[in-house]
């Protein structure tokens, strides 16, 4: 299924790419400007603003909630019907612990708000909160594709793994431009537009 865009783009691969290109100039926007308020960040607002300019020259839904039901392979994202209600309670979540922080991330990612493009948000999300609370960000070329996939698969019933896991890649070089774009960088790598795509329910 090819998601409705502005752009009128039919083919699969063709719009990889664009969001690809565009996200990655949308996101170092991000990073050089300080877009994000310091109150924003690990709030759902904060989010909400990075997918807004990471998608809005191509999709209509940027930065809004989903309205409809998606899954991931065999894995149910939150229902629309208790989606604001998850995600509020999100936003109570404490952050000033790395444990704290990390199942903070994997409430968001069970959550999945948006219909497209959460995985990039969100990691653009989980490194600021990282490094306003403990002064680390983490470096995505150091995690292992297929080891990051189980361990999130796994990580609302158990989340052991993907802490080990993100603990081994975590670097202090929070103002280095290229760990930062990492994230981006890898965005199909995990995000997977063939097996491990989202469609909805």
């Amino acid at each position: 299924m090819i998601l409705k865009n502005k752009l009128g783009i039919t083919n699969s691969a063709e719009l990889a790419r664009v969001e690809e290109r565009i996200s990655k100039i949308k996101a170092l926007g991000i990073y050089e400007k300080y877009i994000i308020k310091e109150h924003e960040i690990g709030k759902f607002s904060g989010l909400a603003k990075i997918h807004k300019i990471l998608f809005e020259e191509i999709y209509d839904f940027a930065g809004e909630l989903r309205t409809v039901n998606i899954a991931k392979g065999n894995f149910r994202f939150a229902s629309v019907m208790y989606l604001e209600a998850a995600l509020k309670h999100i936003d109570d979540m404490p952050q000033s612990t790395y444990n704290e922080i990390i199942e903070k991330y994997v409430e968001m990612n069970v959550a999945h708000p948006f219909k497209e493009g959460n995985g990039r948000s969100t990691r653009i999300w989980l490194d600021l909160i990282l490094k306003k609370e403990l002064k680390v960000v983490i470096d995505w070329s150091k995690v292992d594709k297929e080891d990051y996939l189980l361990a999130m698969e796994r990580s609302p019933i158990k989340d052991v793994e993907i802490k080990v896991l993100i603990k081994g890649a975590l670097t202090d070089k929070i103002d280095d431009r290229e760990v930062y774009m990492k994230g981006i960088d890898v965005s199909y790598y995990y995000e997977g537009y063939n097996t491990f795509s989202t469609k909805e329910l």
